[in-house]
């Protein structure tokens, strides 16, 4: 293993591992204020149960968040130094104001955990909409200086190639910004409200904890409905942005090799980057060029227009965003189904073939969202900022970069182990029958 696939598979492996509690401490917060507002209404002690559970999720998740978003900025600065000398002065901001919404977060969620019946009921609520309010915003922070790397803006390069001219605003609120931004926060709680709604669709099929599982299954669905329903939507908008900013990244998604008009949407297939061909693909005519351009007969760019240095990695990236595209209409269509027999009783709907269906959902939003990060990251390769700088530029001249991948790996493994016995023990955890 080369030093540079060592350094790319060690932010891989962190930026994989830290987006799932990045996301948690975005959406579980919603879950938990939801169930407190209903226990508010209702005085029913089961929701300030789940409240309660949920919390203490939180800050398991929250700590642990902590622990692998620090890594990751050590990271950035140890592995990737030439990235940071060239973006520092562009990306300094969001990473800044992340950090003030982190230390909201920490602060409302302590208040959160620790007021019940200390503070008010008015203010210990409003406390859990600030973890919701500041941990969405540290996440969307994050989100702004990855959209700056795949469209780098609010600079200006001298004669020399130093950046001159910063403006922190245009930089922050970058073209991708908005898109991109929508596209993951929707995706967080869509990926937070399944997985929570199959942890409890399957407590209701083993019998046990009946009436909690219920109403968190109910509370559950409240965030994950709307979310999937609303993702294809937003998904189609960030699909447009890249068809018109990024053409390149477009073309290997969708393992596009010639620039033609009609073009087909390909689904699956076997991508051949030697032969450039993609073998075996289910094609639907024209569909590639409607999403881009609106337009049966738009014409969309292909790989070979690309010279072969600056095409990214077309099998991985076309495979990566079959899979998110394919996960989040399953999970549309879930969440349509649930909606309807929710709607239909008027209440939480609990047929065993609809729990069995959550179940088996319940991972697969987190799949589609680690898939969704391939596509960004290595649908922009070879550049770590697009146009400006390749990755291969950026990383540490260092050597024996195989040592630092392989230990972080198995902090990685013992942080997951211990999350997985947390959660067991504290949020999971129902004696009653």
């Amino acid at each position: 293993m080369t030093d540079l696939l060592a350094a790319r598979s060690q932010m891989a492996m962190s930026l994989a591992f830290h987006i799932l509690f990045a996301v948690a401490g975005m959406a579980m917060p919603a879950l938990m204020a939801i169930a407190e507002a209903r226990w508010l209404r209702t005085r029913d002690p089961v929701y300030r149960d789940i409240a309660q559970r949920w919390s203490k999720g939180t800050a398991i998740l929250f700590a642990v968040g902590a622990v692998s978003g620090t890594v990751l900025s050590f990271e950035l600065g140890l592995l990737w130094p030439e990235f940071m000398a060239f973006a520092g002065p562009m990306i300094g901001m969001p990473f800044s104001l992340e950090g003030f919404a982190f230390f909201f977060e920490a602060i409302f969620l302590g208040v959160y955990l620790y007021g019940w019946d200390k503070v008010s009921e008015r203010m210990h609520f409003a406390a859990g909409l600030g973890v919701l309010v500041s941990g969405t915003a540290s996440g969307a922070f994050v989100v702004c200086v990855n959209a700056w790397m795949n469209h780098p803006v609010g600079f200006e390069l001298d004669a020399a190639g130093a950046v001159v001219s910063v403006d922190l605003w245009a930089a922050m609120f970058n073209p991708a910004a908005p898109t991109q931004v929508a596209h993951m926060v929707v995706a967080a709680f869509q990926t937070v409200g399944f997985a929570a709604a199959g942890i409890h669709a399957l407590g209701l099929l083993r019998g046990r904890g009946v009436e909690l599982h219920r109403r968190a299954l109910g509370v559950a669905l409240a965030v994950a409905i709307p979310s999937a329903l609303i993702q294809p939507l937003v998904g189609h908008a960030s699909g447009e942005y890249v068809a018109h900013h990024e053409p390149v990244k477009l073309a290997a998604m969708e393992a596009h090799w010639e620039t033609r008009t009609g073009a087909p949407l390909q689904l699956g297939g076997i991508v051949d980057s030697e032969a450039e061909e993609t073998r075996w693909a289910v094609e639907i005519p024209g569909a590639l060029s409607f999403l881009a351009g609106r337009n049966f007969s738009a014409e969309v760019m292909g790989l070979k227009d690309v010279p072969k240095e600056d095409r990214p990695p077309v099998g991985i990236t076309h495979w990566a965003f079959d899979i998110m595209v394919g996960i989040g209409s399953l999970l549309a269509l879930v969440a349509l189904w649930a909606g309807f027999a929710a709607w239909r009783i008027r209440g939480v709907p609990t047929s065993p073939r609809l729990l069995e269906a959550l179940v088996i959902c319940a991972p697969l939003g987190l799949v589609a969202l680690e898939a969704g990060w391939v596509v960004t990251e290595v649908g922009r390769q070879p550049w770590v900022v697009r146009g400006y700088l390749r990755t291969a530029d950026a990383v540490t001249p260092m050597p024996g970069l195989i040592g630092p991948f392989l230990v972080f790996s198995a902090l990685y493994l013992f942080l997951g182990v211990v999350v997985i016995v947390l959660l067991k023990r504290h949020v999971l955890a129902v004696d009653d029958a």
